[in-house]
C-alpha cells in the first residue's frame, strides 16, 4: 500500500493523541493515588490531635495506662471521633464509617520511653509521633504509621472508578483525535494532492496545466509557484517551437535562392557571370551572418562568450564605429544628427563588441526608417552612468510590440517589417552585449515618430 502523505499525517496526529491520553491517564492515576493517600494520612493526623486531650485526661485520672491495656474497647472509644459511647452497653458499639479504611488501627500508644503499649500495626521509622503531656510532663506518645498506597488506605474501589473514568475520557479523546486527523488528512492535504497531480501532468508535457490559488497560506503560495512554473515552461516551450520555426524559415529562404540560382546555372537559363556570382555570394553571406548570430547568442546563453574589458573613451569609440555612416545615411535618404559631448566619457568595455552593437543599431535604423527621415544619436552622462540614445523617425512600432523587440526572431506586423528585413537577431545580440557590460538596452517610442533605443552603461572612473 502506498504510504501517502495523508496516511502519515493521520497516524502522526493519532499517535500523538494516544501518547497524550496514556500520559494523562498515568499522571491522573498517580496524582489521584498520591492525593488520596495524603488525604487519609491528613485525616488521621487531625484525629490524633483531637485524641491527645482525651488521653491526657485519662492518664490524669488513672495515673497509668493499665486500664487501656486490659480494655481495648475503652481505647477505641477514646480514639474514635465521637469519643466514648455514653451507654454502658458497649456490645453494640461499631467503628464509624470514616474508619472503615482502617486508619484507626494505625494509631498506636507508646509509653514515655516510646515503648509500644497498644499497636495493631507496629510504628515504622517514618511514623508520626505526638507527645501526650500531663501537667507539663510527657507520659506517653501517640504514633501513627502513614498509609503508603491506595490499597492500604482501602480506596481500591474509588481508584478503580477513577481509572474507568480516565479510560472513558481517553477513549473519547482518541475518537475525537481520529476524527480530527482524518479531517486534516483529507481537508488540509487536498490542495497538496491537487498540486501533486498537476505536477505529474506537467511532467508529462501538459504545460497548460494550472491549479486553483484559493488559500492565502503556504499551500496557496505553493499553488502560485506551480502556476508560475507552468507558465514559464509553457512560454519556453512556445518560444522553443517559434525559435525552431524561425530558424527553419531563415535558413530556408537563402537556401531556396541558392538552389534556384544553381539549378538555373545548371539548366543554362542563367550564365555564370559576375552578376550570378554576386547573387550567390550575397545569399552565402546572409547564411553565414545568420549562423554567426545564432552561434553568438547560444554562447551568450551559457556564458561562454569572452569579453576583453579595457578602458576606452566612448565618445571616440562611437566616432570610429560611425565612420562612413553619414554617406550610408544619405544613400538611404536619411539625415544623421550626432550629439556628442566635447569631453571624454571613460568606460571599461570590449571595443569590438561595442562596435558590433553600434553597427547592429545602425543597420536596424537604415533597414526600417523611411526615406526622408531622421536618425538622431545622442551620448551623455546621466546620474553617474553613460546613456546612449538612438532615435529614428517613422514608421513607429505598436505599443504592445515594443517590450518584445529585443527577443529573438521577433518581427512586428507594422510597416517597419519589410521584405528586406533581417533575421530578427540584431537587437537580441545588442541586448546580450549590453548586459555583458553591466548595462541595459531598453526600447521606447521615439519622439521622432519611430523607435528609441536607450543604452545604459556604467561609468568608468579613471583615465582611458
Amino acid at each position: 500500500m502506498k504510504n501517502s502523505l495523508s496516511r502519515k499525517l493521520f497516524f502522526a496526529v493519532f499517535g500523538i493523541a494516544v501518547l497524550v491520553a496514556l500520559a494523562m491517564g498515568a499522571a491522573d492515576g498517580w496524582n489521584f493515588a498520591r492525593g488520596f493517600v495524603g488525604y487519609i494520612n491528613g485525616q488521621t493526623e487531625e484525629r490524633m490531635r483531637q485524641v491527645l486531650p482525651r488521653l491526657g485526661d485519662y492518664y490524669r485520672e488513672q495515673h497509668s495506662w493499665d486500664g487501656l491495656l486490659k480494655d481495648r474497647r475503652r481505647w477505641f472509644g477514646l480514639i474514635h471521633p465521637q469519643g466514648e459511647p455514653e451507654n454502658e452497653d458497649q456490645s453494640t458499639w461499631e467503628l464509624p464509617v470514616s474508619d472503615l479504611t482502617g486508619a484507626i488501627f494505625r494509631i498506636s500508644l507508646l509509653d514515655a520511653d516510646k515503648r509500644s503499649l497498644i499497636a495493631f500495626v507496629e510504628p515504622t521509622e517514618d511514623a508520626l509521633q505526638m507527645p501526650i503531656e500531663v501537667d507539663g510532663k510527657t507520659v506517653g506518645w501517640l504514633a501513627m504509621t502513614p498509609f503508603q498506597s491506595v490499597t492500604e488506605a482501602g480506596g481500591e474501589l474509588l481508584l478503580k472508578r477513577q481509572l474507568q473514568a480516565s479510560l472513558a475520557v481517553g477513549l473519547l479523546a482518541l475518537l475525537l483525535a481520529a476524527l480530527l486527523a482524518g479531517w486534516a488528512s483529507r481537508r488540509l492535504l487536498a490542495p497538496v494532492r491537487r498540486v501533486a497531480a498537476a505536477t505529474h501532468r506537467l511532467a508529462a508535457g501538459e504545460y497548460s496545466e494550472r491549479v486553483e490559488e484559493a488559500a492565502n497560506d503556504d499551500v496557496g503560495q505553493l499553488a502560485r509557484d506551480f502556476n508560475l512554473l507552468a507558465y514559464t515552461l509553457e512560454r519556453n516551450e512556445r518560444m522553443r517551437r517559434d525559435f525552431m520555426a524561425d530558424v527553419s524559415h531563415e535558413l530556408r529562404t537563402p537556401l531556396a535562392v541558392l538552389q534556384g540560382e544553381l539549378e538555373a546555372l545548371e539548366d543554362g537559363v542563367r550564365k555564370l557571370d559576375g552578376d550570378s556570382l554576386r547573387s550567390l555570394q550575397q545569399e552565402v553571406r546572409q547564411l553565414n551572418k545568420l549562423v554567426d548570430d545564432l552561434s553568438e547568442l547560444s554562447l551568450a546563453d551559457v556564458g561562454a562568450l569572452t569579453y576583453r574589458l579595457q578602458p576606452h573613451d566612448l565618445v571616440e569609440l562611437l566616432r570610429e564605429a560611425l565612420a562612413g555612416s553619414q554617406e550610408r545615411c544619405r544613400e538611404h535618404g536619411l539625415q544623421l544628427e550626432l550629439q556628442l559631448p566635447l569631453h571624454a566619457l571613460p568606460v571599461r568595455v570590449d571595443a569590438a563588441r561595442i562596435r558590433q552593437l553600434i553597427s547592429n543599431l545602425l543597420e536596424n535604423s537604415l533597414r526600417y526608417t523611411e526615406a526622408g527621415g531622421l536618425l538622431r544619436i545622442r551620448l551623455q552622462e546621466q546620474q553617474g552612468r553613460i546613456a546612449l540614445d538612438w532615435m529614428d523617425s517613422a514608421p513607429g512600432v505598436a505599443e504592445a510590440d515594443i517590450p518584445h523587440l529585443c527577443e529573438r526572431f521577433f518581427r512586428t506586423d507594422s510597416s517597419r517589417q519589410r521584405a528586406s528585413g533581417g533575421s530578427g537577431l540584431g537587437l537580441a545580440i545588442c541586448r546580450s552585449i549590453a548586459e555583458a557590460h553591466g548595462g541595459t538596452l531598453e526600447a521606447k517610442a521615439s519622439p521622432l515618430g519611430g523607435l528609441w533605443l536607450h543604452l545604459n552603461l556604467p561609468w568608468e572612473n579613471g583615465p582611458c
